[in-house]
């Protein structure tokens, strides 16, 4: 048995509609992709006028949205498109981390706000949690993801294996989390530092290898394998056979 994150939805069942604006094509894409996993249709703008165009026309049902950009600022982006919706949530991400910065975010009305460097796997948490406050309807309440005799529970991030419990630290967990998301599927080592650590991560992808690993120590220990390398490839998670 597999299953994947549970997936949320406009109320009439149609898919979420997430406009990400920010001026580093790169950043735009990656975070573009993270969301569109989640099945959310995403449109991208690279300046704040661009940002206000698009939003007119696709009317999001949340905004992540970068503070620096090349033509007016994202608290007048922020206005503009309150103008436009006065509820879609806003997700502010600056490379700016100063408590001053962050107070000045949410005081224009900004909902939530990530700093520069951050994991791919943050922004599309804080999004949904947005969007359920919002009102985003739930196609599934199971926040469990299940892959052979393999359970792992989002909320309360418990991890079993044959109903045993499996101890995971913080970043152990988000790893397994990505794998089971996709679940027979190949995952290549840029893939996994993408989504689980930060997008600019300065080390080499032998971090990857180390983390599985760790990993492998704990959900393969004394059972049979669920965790594979697939040379020159990447890593697969898959039911243990």
């Amino acid at each position: 048995m597999e299953s994947r994150s549970p997936q949320l939805t406009r109320p009439d069942g149609s898919p979420l509609r997430v406009l990400v604006v920010d001026d580093e094509v790169n950043l735009a894409e990656l975070v573009s992709m993270a969301l569109r996993y989640e099945g959310w249709e995403v449109s991208t703008a690279h300046t704040g006028r661009k940002a206000v165009d698009v939003a007119r026309e696709v009317r999001p049902d949340a905004v992540v949205l970068d503070i620096m950009l090349p033509d007016f600022d994202g608290h007048e982006v922020l206005r503009r498109l309150r103008s436009i919706d006065p509820t879609v949530p806003v997700l502010f991400l600056t490379a700016r981390d100063a408590v001053e910065d962050r107070v000045a975010g949410l005081t224009a009305g900004g909902d939530d706000y990530v700093t520069k460097p951050f994991s791919l796997e943050e922004v599309v948490a804080r999004v949904r949690a947005l969007m359920r406050r919002a009102g985003a309807q739930q196609a599934d309440s199971s926040s469990v993801l299940t892959v052979g005799d393999l359970t792992l529970d989002e909320d309360s991030r418990e991890v079993f294996r044959g109903g045993a419990e499996i101890s995971l630290t913080a970043t152990e967990f988000e790893l397994l989390r990505y794998l089971m998301r996709n679940p027979r599927r190949v995952l290549s080592k840029a893939q996994i530092l993408d989504r689980v650590w930060n997008y600019d991560f300065g080390g080499q992808a032998n971090v990857v290898e180390l983390y599985i690993s760790y990993l492998r120590k704990k959900i393969d220990a004394g059972r049979a394998p669920m965790i594979h390398t697939m040379r020159g490839a990447g890593y697969v998670l898959k039911p243990a056979a």
